[in-house]
């Protein structure tokens, strides 16, 4: 099929200006002229001109923010309108990043045309096509699931163009199966995304394959669209020198941290990751009480499959925490109240055990510092229950709320060491502070559940998997 004579007289007008014939400069002053953008940040320059001059593979590692979605956008739009026969597919590793995000930037920008431009497309809930030859030119947003591999499988046209947002989590099936589309001869592909991961085909892309692809690196120095701000609560939450700092801040890949006791690739992936959870999943509470005036208490609420939501209490004393705990059980129904409610009881702890069980609640004291189940690997049970959160990341059949922020800030913190005798010891709250760090107060309160007997996974990977085997201690109020 082919685009009618009225689609051609449009279209003309602005090939000439803009088109292939422009080289580098076409997407440029595209951009410029026909979106209205008054400002392009040099890095994206680099970008529209690399797809400009016909740079088949790119990739770009950036901190959060610079506005990478929408140049990817404007990249689509130019493509729709200056590429005929072309095929554009877009793909993100969870359906709220590519359609909230990139998708919807598309639409935003595709609004800013000429109406005689727009007026020859069709836009629908996942698509943008031309109406005269829909099956030959269009733009298309395909969530990328390593259940369903095909996201990116069998594209051809005379012209392609490929795109993974946040590409560092894009399951390597997917880039497997689009081998074939990014053979063509006019085939591109764009990779953007933070540097998450420390593997995979995107850091590969930076690293390995370099020589193959053009690279684009923006920190946050590098767009004025990143606040001094930003960077600054990065910086005093994590750290400087912190794993999270560099991704976010300076768009770089995460050190090789190998005392770290969770890495943060684990927490990032886990709090992008879409888990379907059961309404009727089980769910167990952790409860970390505070020891000291400047101390927080909290609560975390976990089942097999997600960490829900986590509370602070500040400047309770004990009682007044009880009824806090209380409250919150009495206010769900029985069929979401939690099975257990784990209490650290180092300290004051113990009172706070007591009161709840006198209440009725299925509370259960645990004492972090008494020896693990697992005698030869662990110094105590609180280095235990970390690499048992470890593990249960690990898995990938999780996710982290939307609601925790604090906690994913706190679970990268903690390393480790061995003792003379080979045993795994977690740092101290003591040494966390003279570096800088608070007491992992939220992190403490979410590896009190993995105490738990409630939550026990129905499958694992066979003879690695230990974070859902119950502890087994033999010593008072402690299982």
């Amino acid at each position: 099929m082919t685009v009618n004579d009225h689609g051609i007289s449009v279209l003309l007008e602005f090939i000439g200006r803009y088109g292939p014939a422009q080289g580098e400069r076409g997407p440029e002053m595209f951009v410029y002229e026909v979106l209205g953008v008054e400002v392009i940040d040099p890095w994206q320059l680099e970008l529209l001109r690399a797809y400009g001059r016909g740079e088949r593979r790119i990739s770009v590692r950036s901190c959060h923010g610079p506005g990478k979605t929408a140049v990817t956008a404007w990249l689509i739009l130019y493509q729709l309108l200056f590429r005929f026969p072309q095929k554009t597919i877009a793909t993100a590793p969870t359906r709220g990043q590519l359609f909230d995000a990139l998708f919807a930037e598309v639409m935003t920008w595709f609004s800013h045309m000429p109406k005689r431009l727009r007026d020859l497309y069709n836009c629908k809930s996942d698509r943008i096509e031309m109406i005269s030859a829909p099956d030959e030119s269009f733009f298309s947003a395909r969530t990328a699931r390593r259940e369903s591999p095909e996201a990116l499988q069998g594209v051809h046209s005379d012209h392609v163009l490929l795109i993974a947002d946040e590409a560092s989590g894009v399951d390597e099936a997917i880039y497997e199966a689009a081998v074939g589309s990014m053979s063509g001869q006019h085939a591109t592909t764009l990779l953007c995304s933070n540097p998450v991961r420390t593997s995979g085909f995107f850091f590969d892309t930076h690293h390995k394959l370099k020589d193959m692809w053009f690279t684009v690196h923006v920190g946050a120095d590098d767009s004025p669209r990143v606040t001094e701000d930003f960077k600054l609560d990065v910086a005093r939450r994590y750290g400087e020198d912190s794993n999270a700092y560099r991704v976010r801040v300076l768009g770089e890949f995460p050190k090789a941290d190998d005392n770290t006791i969770i890495p943060f690739e684990l927490v990032e992936n886990a709090s992008a990751r879409e888990i379907v959870v059961p309404e009727d999943a089980e769910v167990v509470w952790g409860l970390d009480v505070a020891r000291f005036g400047d101390d927080v208490s909290c609560l975390t609420q976990r089942s097999r499959y997600s960490v829900d939501w986590e509370n602070e209490y500040k400047n309770l004393d004990l009682m007044a925490l009880v009824g806090r705990v209380h409250e919150q059980y009495n206010s769900l129904m029985p069929s979401q109240q939690p099975t257990e409610i784990l209490v650290d009881v180092i300290g004051v702890g113990a009172g706070v055990v007591d009161r709840l069980r006198e209440l009725g609640l299925p509370a259960r004291g645990i004492n972090v510092g008494e020896s693990a189940s697992m005698k030869d690997a662990y110094m105590n049970l609180r280095a235990e229950l970390w690499f048992k959160a470890r593990e249960w990341l690990e898995e990938k059949a999780c996710t982290l709320g939307p609601n925790t922020e604090i906690l994913k800030s706190e679970l990268v913190v903690p390393r480790y060491d061995f003792t003379s005798s080979g045993k795994i010891q977690a740092e101290a709250k003591s040494s966390m502070k003279k570096r800088g760090h608070k007491s992992p107060n939220h992190a403490d309160a979410f590896v009190l559940t993995f105490a738990s007997n409630a939550l026990r996974a129905s499958r694992g990977r066979k003879g690695s998997t230990t974070w859902n085997k119950p502890i087994k201690r033999g010593l008072p109020g402690i299982v």
